[in-house]
């Protein structure tokens, strides 16, 4: 029982950190709701999918399957939050001011809402695979279905009840700052799931340059700890990162940034000659 609770209260909180700020970088934005509740469903079913062909998948691309596909999902996720970041740069005042006079930029929106919804699926994709297939793991094991089932589902109490501050924290900032707030965990979020994928890759053999570890902080703080795994959620802590890791991580920071930046200054034109 134990077990069952300590794996699903450690998926469920890293899913749970990334809807959080996604809700909260969606504040104000017409249709939010329908999109994340969209995301949600389609991460469930596709992790469902996922535990079903779990041994096909890892079998697949001689043997590498689960981390290309893990790969891939993150990939897309990233490129998701670096779409919301660069139009929140160029609309986030409009959405952070007087919301009737900024219609257009909340109906323009809901594309980026949708958009986002595909982070959400791919995060809940990613955790509801593990935990099924780590709850199978136990069941193999020999553990009895009642006590995985209870604390499955402790867990995920737990873990949603924990993860929800993380939302109810960000809601509580004044609106003219939360996008500034959320913008920024999104660019140190996108940026760890980036590192995420190229360790992926690595692992499947098709990265081979920069695979060594740069460090080692697991004698201070372990990234299977619930600080570490809570870290790991938010900005992509690892204990032992790669040079590959390190270098995706800050490259995905430094494009983030320059697109905020240019798609900022565009809006700042649009605004003088308007």
């Amino acid at each position: 029982m134990i077990g069952a609770f300590v794996i699903a209260f450690r998926e469920v909180i890293e899913a749970g950190l990334i809807i959080g700020i996604v809700l909260a970088a969606t504040r104000g934005i017409a249709g939010r709701g329908r999109w994340i509740g969209l995301g949600v469903f389609g991460g469930l079913a596709g992790a469902a999918l996922v535990a079903l062909f779990a041994e096909r998948i890892s079998d697949a691309f001689e043997g590498a399957g689960q981390e290309i596909l893990n790969a891939g999902v993150l990939i897309v996720a990233v490129l998701m939050l670096i779409w919301h970041n660069t139009w929140m740069a160029k609309h986030g005042r409009e959405l952070a001011g007087e919301l009737r006079a900024a219609g257009e930029a909340v109906r323009t929106g809901q594309s980026t809402a949708a958009g986002l919804a595909l982070v959400v699926g791919a995060a809940i994709l990613r955790e509801g695979a593990e935990l099924v297939l780590f709850l199978y793991g136990l069941v193999a094991s020999g553990t009895s279905g009642p006590n995985i089932q209870f604390g499955a589902l402790a867990g995920v109490a737990v873990g949603a009840a924990t993860s929800s501050v993380s939302y109810f924290g960000l809601a509580a900032i004044p609106t003219r700052y939360v996008f500034s707030v959320t913008s920024g965990l999104i660019v140190l979020l996108a940026a760890g799931l980036a590192a995420q994928a190229a360790q992926f890759l690595t692992n499947a053999g098709l990265i081979t340059v920069l695979d060594r570890p740069l460090w080692n902080t697991s004698a201070i703080l372990r990234e299977d700890s619930l600080v570490g795994r809570v870290l790991h959620a938010l900005v992509g802590y690892t204990d032992r990162p790669s040079g590959m890791q390190v270098l995706v991580y800050l490259g995905t920071i430094l494009i983030m940034v320059a697109l905020m930046q240019v798609s900022s200054a565009g809006k700042r034109r649009q605004l003088r000659t308007a």
